[in-house]
Formats: structure tokens, sequence, C-alpha cells
């Protein structure tokens, strides 16, 4: 199988923040798109990733899978994953979770890197987050054909 063409967005879902981030057609580059604030509720933040997803028309949304070190699921996990079913309720698109273990660490290390401060990294570190776990999948499926991690929701077999 071929890479699948078409934008995509990836979301690092936290309890405060949603890291927001974009991929071209060709999954050539993923690039921060925004940081959705769940402080207003998180009615407020879905509307918002709403407006993004009919603006930027993603074939499908790439979500961080929240993991332990040993790949069990954190206790944040669950309210992680709600959020993200939220997500696809009202966008009606695919999600594919995706393992997001160190995209927070790689993302720090990366505005480290370039200079960010503490305080400047923590607006936007969600959004690189995002980015890292989005081009991973991207890179995932260029190298192997097969679209990375698994379907929130599979679609039911059909039956013979």
């Amino acid at each position: 199988m071929a890479f699948r063409r078409g934008r995509r967005l990836g979301i690092d879902v936290g309890s405060v923040r949603v890291g927001i981030a974009q991929c071209d057609p060709d999954g050539i580059l993923a690039t921060p798109l925004d940081t959705v604030y769940r402080r207003d509720g998180d009615a407020a933040a879905l509307r918002r990733i709403a407006a993004l997803v009919a603006e930027v028309e993603p074939i499908e949304l790439v979500a961080g899978q929240p993991r332990s070190l040993d790949g069990t699921a954190r206790a944040s996990a669950d309210a992680a994953l709600a959020f993200t079913e939220q997500i696809a309720g009202v966008t009606g698109l695919p999600v594919r979770l995706v393992d997001e273990r160190f995209s927070t660490t790689e993302a720090h290390t990366v505005l480290q890197a370039v200079g960010r401060s503490a305080r400047k990294r923590r607006e936007i570190v969600d959004a690189v987050a995002a980015v890292v776990i989005l081009q991973s999948a991207v890179d995932q499926e260029k190298s192997t054909g097969v679209p990375a991690g698994t379907l929130l929701h599979p679609a039911p077999e059909a039956s013979a």
C-alpha cells in the first residue's frame, strides 16, 4: 500500500492544553498549528478544534495515546481518550491513535535547542509535541505503506 495523500492534523491532548499540528498533503513536513486551551471548558475547545478541522480539511486526525514507559495506560489516559473521542464526534473524522511516549520530552528538547525560555516553551510545547506525533506517524506510513497506530473506532467488518 502506498502513502495516502492528504492533509492530517496531529493532536496532543492534555488536561490544560491541546496541541494541534498539521502536515502538507504529501506528508513531507508537520508544523505547529495552534494550542487550544481547555480552561474555558471542553465545549469551547471542541468548537475551536472543529473550526481548525473545517479550515484545514484533513483526511484524518492523528492523536497521541498516553502510555507509561512500560506501555500501560496512565491514569490520565482515560481522560485524554475520552476527550479524543469527543473530538472524533464533533469532527466526524477518523482518528488514529499512536504511541506518544517521549513526544513532550522531545518537544521541550527541540524548543530548548532553538533558544526558547522555559516560560515561552510552555505556551507552544503541546503544539510541538503534536508535530512530533504527526511527523512520526506520516514517516512510518511512508516507510511501511501502512497507516500508523490504530483507529479509535474501527469500522465494523462487512458480513459475508
